[in-house]
């Protein structure tokens, strides 16, 4: 695997300690790339990652699941309203460890309200803590995107994005395996106490490790281009924002951003969290985000195929999630046609894992539904890195993924809270997938060969529009 990272006693930024002593070989391990991008993604491991077990459950683990939907509502309304223009400029300013630590603690916040849910029953405070989260989950993914974004070489973007999605997803994965051990004998329809307790703790160290990522200037790889400091003005700041949005590419890419997390509720709190028990529930969160590592691996190594150009995979990568789209969609049809006649007939919360009869199928959807998930994000990553190798830009791009995203995810949450038909909700995430598809078309298409400069070219217009206006 080729790597273009430098040694740091080469680099133009920031090549010796004072004194003229090369850095120390830690020093150079710490700052490699990859290096940066494996830690970020065990910071996501620890708290998006626990996260992701406790709404995969349905409900986030409750009887009653209205609190978990209108506080995913709160979250998602908060970071869809900050990730774009109060944190993409933050970023800019501050850095990505600043970012994490000021959004970090949120995670612990939450599942601490849970556990006082599970003993005052008290959702306020849980739907607070949700919109707490909203804005920290902003802080930490545009942290997280510009990180894994521009921290790599171009041709290693979608291995560095299955990277992350991989150790990320296994978060997931692992606090729904520990929440299946907790509550194998439970026959009460909610999580027990000792499952909160357990994945605050872990959220608590991922916010720790915030404190070991590098600010871009320090990592060794040559393409890297940091804002400069006279640059960082909060007029500048805009000026690019706008000026990157307003690119037609990135406009045809915003219902792929919308879409991306508007199925979670249909999939969490209905397939999930109406057909099955509470252990198989925790075991299937667990299959569904195991799943999105699979999903995530193979879309980055689609994303990467060396024997063909860069504008072939965009489109390989189009194709692959329609096909993939239809036959997983069309499978949820049939089972959303049987799960109603089941409900109708007095079955709720009910399938066990161990009736395989009744459990395969469903089990197996779900564990579609999580790949899909992950081929998804992973292309949408994949073409936001193929506009700018830019940090700056790139922290821009993944504000408007993660505010589309969250508004989109809120609008769903939303409409469950609503308790609207569950044949309804199936298939406005099924017509928003594919119609999104579509509409991004003319940026799949448009996806060049290399996009070294692309970021470069956006920042310079922006600083052309601030010296126009200094002269007026």
């Amino acid at each position: 695997m080729q790597d273009k990272s430098v040694n740091v006693a080469d680099d133009p930024v920031r090549p010796q300690e004072s004194g003229g002593r090369p850095r120390s070989m830690l020093y150079q391990l710490y700052t490699h790339s990859w290096a940066q991008i494996v830690l970020i993604s065990f910071i996501c491991f620890c708290c998006p990652g626990m996260y992701n077990a406790l709404t995969g459950m349905g409900g986030s683990g409750q009887v009653d699941s209205k609190v978990a939907a209108n506080a995913n509502v709160a979250l998602l309304s908060a970071t869809a309203a900050t990730a774009l223009f109060v944190v993409g400029p933050i970023f800019d300013r501050v850095g990505p460890r600043v970012c994490l630590l000021l959004g970090g603690w949120t995670y612990p916040l939450y599942s601490g309200s849970l556990l006082c849910f599970n003993a005052t029953g008290n959702g306020a405070f849980v739907i607070a803590a949700g919109a707490i989260l909203g804005i920290g989950a902003s802080f930490l993914w545009v942290a997280q995107g510009a990180i894994m974004t521009t921290y790599v070489a171009e041709h290693q973007k979608g291995r560095a994005i299955a990277a992350f999605w991989i150790i990320f997803n296994l978060g997931g994965g692992v606090g729904s395996l520990a929440s299946f051990g907790i509550n194998y004998h439970s026959t009460s329809g909610t999580v027990s106490d000792g499952t909160y307790i357990a994945l605050l703790i872990i959220m608590a160290f991922g916010w720790f490790l915030g404190l070991f990522i590098c600010p871009p200037a320090s990592v060794r790889l040559a393409q890297l281009q940091p804002t400069p400091e006279s640059e960082k003005n909060w007029r500048h700041v805009l000026n690019v924002t706008v000026h990157t949005l307003m690119d037609w590419r990135i406009i045809c890419m915003i219902p792929l951003f919308f879409t991306a997390n508007v199925f979670y509720s249909y999939q969490q709190n209905i397939v999930n969290g109406m057909a099955f028990n509470i252990r198989t529930r925790s075991l299937n969160s667990a299959l569904y985000w195991m799943a999105q590592m699979a999903g995530g691996l193979i879309m980055g190594l689609l994303l990467d195929m060396p024997k063909l150009s860069r504008p072939a995979r965009a489109k390989v990568g189009w194709v692959f999630l329609v096909v993939t789209g239809m036959a997983i969609w069309g499978g949820g049809y049939a089972f959303q046609k049987w799960l109603d006649r089941r409900v109708a007939d007095g079955h709720k919360q009910d399938i066990d894992y161990k009736e395989s009869g009744l459990s395969v199928g469903p089990i197996f959807l779900y564990i579609f539904y999580g790949s899909f998930d992950a081929f998804w994000q992973s292309y949408c990553y994949w073409l936001m890195g193929a506009r700018s190798n830019s940090p700056a830009v790139a922290a821009i791009l993944v504000g408007a993924y993660k505010t589309f995203q969250a508004a989109g995810g809120a609008m769903a949450w939303r409409i469950n809270a609503l308790e609207k038909p569950w044949m309804t909700q199936f298939a406005m995430d099924w017509g928003l997938c594919m119609g999104a598809l579509v509409i991004a078309i003319p940026s799949v298409l448009a996806v060049t060969t290399t996009s070294s400069t692309e970021g470069e070219l956006n920042a310079q217009a922006a600083k052309e529009m601030v010296e126009e206006d200094k002269e007026r």
